[in-house]
């Protein structure tokens, strides 16, 4: 990613599920211009990097929740079979150091181009 996100785009897709100030996995994605299935991915190969606390998985009447009152998400999120993850912010910042990290070790082993830009 070479542009920088406005803190105003991050701030309009916060939401507090759990007592908790969260982004979606689908607001991550589109912040990265990355599919949603690369960010999770990301915590798929490195679970390590993302102990409990960092990742929410929703439950069913969260986002329900999510696709009643946010207008952004209504659409594809409720079209989706899969229930979405929320990133707290050390979420946030254990999938930016897997991005990196992940990024600094396929540019050395992957040269079909076939690895997603999370990973």
């Amino acid at each position: 990613m070479s542009e920088i996100i406005k803190l105003e785009e991050v701030e309009e897709r916060v939401l507090v599920i759990r007592e908790q100030h969260v982004l979606l996995d689908r607001d991550v994605a589109e912040l990265y211009g990355v599919e949603t299935k690369e960010v999770n991915q990301a915590i798929s190969r490195n679970p390590d990097k993302f102990p409990e606390g960092y990742v929410i998985t929703l439950n069913s009447d969260e986002k329900t929740f999510v696709v009643t009152n946010c207008d952004r998400n209504s659409n594809a999120l409720k079209m989706s079979r899969v229930l979405p993850t929320a990133f707290t912010e050390k979420g946030l910042y254990a999938l930016v150091h897997a991005r990196n990290y992940l990024k600094k070790s396929n540019r050395h082993t992957n040269d079909s181009g076939n690895c997603g830009n999370i990973c």
